[in-house]
C-alpha cells in the first residue's frame, strides 16, 4: 500500500483477546496500527505476531487523562493523522458479586476504565480528526450484548455498557459537521480470555450455571474490519456480532 493512503488507526486493549485479533486483522489489511495497553509485553506480544506490520505500542492507561494524551500525541508524531479509533478497553470488574457487596472503590474502576476511558480516547481521538486536513475519521465503540441487556450481578459493567450507547449515539451527532462517523460493535461470547469463565458454566438469569457457546475473536475483527473501511459518507451505526445459540434472544 502506497505510505501516503495508507491508513492509520488506534486500538485500545490491544494487548489481549479481540484488541489483539482487531489489530493483527487491520494491519493485515494494511492498515498501520498504534497498540495501546497498560502493560508493555502483550502489546509487544501483539506487534510480533503482526510478522512486520507497520505498529506502533504505546503503553497507556485510558483512565488516565495524561496517558492518553501522550498516546494520540505519540500518533500524530508518527503518523500526522488518525482514521480510527477502536474504543476496546473494557473490564468486567468484580465477577459475581452481589449488588449490595460491590465496593465503591469496584465500582469506579469499572467506571473510570470501560466510560471514562472511552470519553478520554474519543475526545482526543475527535480533536485529531477535526484538525487535520482531509478533515475526518471513524470512532467505533466496544459495546456489549450488556448494553441492551444484563447478566446476574453484573450493575457496574451493564451500566457503563448502556453508557456507551449513549457516548456512541452523541459522538454520530456531534462528528456530523466534521466527517466524524461513530459506529458501535455490541459483541457476545467472543472466545477471549475474559470470557473463559463462559465455558464452565457461568449463572444464569433463573439462578443455574450454564455452559454457553462462543465464537472466534476472528469473527469480531472481520466485522470491525468491515466498519472501518467504510467510506466516511456511510456508517454502521450499531452492529450485533455473537455466538448463534447463545442465550441472548430470549435472556431472562
Amino acid at each position: 500500500m502506497d505510505e501516503r493512503t495508507k491508513k492509520i488507526a488506534v486500538v485500545t486493549g490491544a494487548g489481549s483477546g479481540i484488541g489483539r485479533s482487531v489489530a493483527l486483522t487491520l494491519a493485515a489489511a494494511g492498515w498501520a496500527v498504534a497498540l495501546a495497553g497498560r502493560r508493555a509485553e502483550p502489546l509487544e506480544e501483539t506487534a510480533a505476531a503482526g510478522n512486520g506490520a507497520d505498529v506502533l505500542c504505546v503503553p497507556a492507561d485510558v483512565s488516565d487523562p495524561d496517558g492518553v494524551t501522550r498516546l494520540f500525541e505519540s500518533v500524530r508524531a508518527r503518523y500526522g493523522r488518525l482514521d480510527l479509533l477502536f474504543n476496546n478497553a473494557g473490564t468486567f470488574g468484580p465477577g459475581g458479586v452481589a449488588l449490595e457487596d460491590i465496593t465503591y472503590e469496584a465500582w469506579r474502576s469499572v467506571v473510570d476504565v470501560n466510560l471514562t476511558g472511552a470519553f478520554l480516547c474519543a475526545q482526543a481521538a475527535f480533536r485529531q480528526m477535526k484538525r487535520q486536513d482531509p478533515q475526518g475519521g471513524r470512532i467505533i465503540n466496544n459495546g456489549s450484548i450488556s448494553a441492551h441487556v444484563p447478566r446476574p450481578n453484573s450493575i457496574a459493567y451493564t451500566a457503563t455498557k448502556h453508557a456507551m450507547t449513549g457516548l456512541t449515539k452523541s459522538l454520530s451527532l456531534d462528528g456530523r459537521p466534521y466527517r466524524i462517523a461513530c459506529g458501535q460493535i455490541d459483541i457476545g461470547n467472543a472466545a477471549t480470555e475474559m470470557t473463559e469463565r463462559m465455558q464452565t458454566g457461568i449463572l444464569q438469569a433463573n439462578g443455574q450455571l450454564a455452559v454457553e457457546p462462543v465464537m472466534d475473536a476472528a469473527d469480531v475483527a472481520r466485522t470491525v474490519l468491515h466498519m472501518a473501511e467504510l467510506p466516511l459518507e456511510a456508517n454502521v451505526q450499531f452492529a450485533t456480532v455473537m455466538a448463534t445459540s447463545m442465550p441472548y434472544i430470549g435472556r431472562g
